[in-house]
């Protein structure tokens, strides 16, 4: 049996703190652009069966009973200690959490506190420079302001995320925009734009990865499946192949979060740039039963030392529990088999797991 006692988050985001109805719950399990179609339910997808399996045990339940008593059961509980039972029944032991997210979330303190486990904080970029710029009055105060936040954030970060390619998509030209251009982009950015306003521009958010890049943190780029709505030929972690060549020996790793459907795309990359790394989070938890088909992809092409477990989960900490229970169930098959034919060895195969589990995460981001 392969075993994988101690599991690093490398990527998710805090759970609510309010009482969740059945609507608000199913939006959680896709990420459709609106509710289900008549007649239907987003617990019918591969991420609901993985949530009716995994997830009524750890509550009191039988696997796989009904949407509806599961929901009552929960809420039987209440949020805090349906919570609680679920975050420390996912075997996760550290959580790297983007913070960067609006609603009702916890962060890290209490993601440890509740999950019993550690926690650390990822920052997101974009949300940084919109804040940076909501209390900027000119373009330099801007641009002087945003090199210093980012700078006092990567003091207690142990990553910067970005999500350019949600924002306008990964087909960026790699290099640093030069001065002028950073401050003619941010000139009519300010001018245009309302408190709150969301960062777009393309030179700006070159501008920003290149400062992330600077620090000398990670830094995880979504690619793949996104946000509703998006295109996602525009996120192919391929397209970020010039930039992965142009930050080459700067001492910045740079992880692909998400990655599905293009998972090998993010392999193949994590396989030719030494400073790339490809993550598993959303691969496994959108693909459920069939999980281990797409870990067996992914491990045809990523050195194995260049992979890195994640939940990916938001909102619900039931997608903690499944991107856990996923991963080890997974990686527990695919490596089990090679070892059954004789094609790996059980100590190599055992190595492996606890690399991709945890061992890996704790070296890039330098967490115990």
């Amino acid at each position: 049996m392969i075993e994988t006692p101690s599991l690093v988050d490398q990527y998710c985001h805090g759970v609510l703190r309010t009482e969740l109805g059945l609507g608000t719950f199913e939006a959680h399990l896709a990420r459709g652009e609106g509710p289900p179609a008549a007649g239907t339910t987003f617990f019918d997808t591969q991420t609901g069966f993985a949530v009716r399996r995994w997830c009524p045990p750890l509550l009191g339940l039988e696997p796989h009973c009904p949407p509806a008593r599961y929901l009552a059961r929960r809420r039987e509980l209440g949020v805090l200690e349906a919570g609680r039972r679920l975050l420390r029944g996912s075997g996760i032991t550290t959580y790297l959490v983007d913070t960067g997210l609006p609603g009702d979330l916890t962060g890290p303190g209490e993601m440890a506190s509740t999950g019993a486990a550690r926690a650390h904080e990822i920052v997101r970029l974009e949300p940084l420079a919109e804040q940076v710029a909501d209390t900027s009055g000119t373009v330099e105060s801007f641009l002087a302001n945003l090199a210093e936040s980012v700078h006092g954030a990567a003091a207690n970060a142990v990553a910067f995320t970005s999500v350019a390619g949600l924002r306008h998509g990964l087909v960026l030209a790699p290099e640093p925009p030069g001065p002028g251009e950073v401050r003619g982009a941010a000139g009519r950015w300010l001018a245009g734009r309302r408190v709150g306003g969301e960062l777009s521009d393309p030179v700006l958010l070159r501008h920003l990865l290149w400062i992330a890049v600077a620090s000398g943190l990670p830094l995880q780029l979504h690619a793949g499946l996104g946000e509703p709505g998006l295109r996602i030929d525009r996120n192919d972690p391929v397209l970020l192949t010039d930039f992965a060549r142009a930050t080459a020996g700067l001492g910045t790793d740079l992880v692909l979060l998400h990655g599905y459907p293009y998972h090998r795309h993010a392999a193949h990359l994590a396989g030719v740039f030494p400073h790339v790394y490809a993550d598993l989070g959303a691969a496994l938890v959108r693909t459920g039963a069939r999980a281990s088909a797409v870990l067996s992809e992914i491990l045809e092409l990523a050195p194995f030392g260049k992979l890195l477990f994640s939940s990916g989960a938001h909102g619900l900490p039931e997608l903690h529990v499944v991107g856990a229970r996923l991963f080890r169930e997974a990686l527990a098959k695919v490596l089990g088999t090679w070892v059954a034919e004789g094609a790996w060895s059980l100590s190599d195969a055992q190595r492996v797991a606890g690399l991709i589990a945890a061992g890996n995460a704790r070296r890039v981001y330098g967490v115990e």
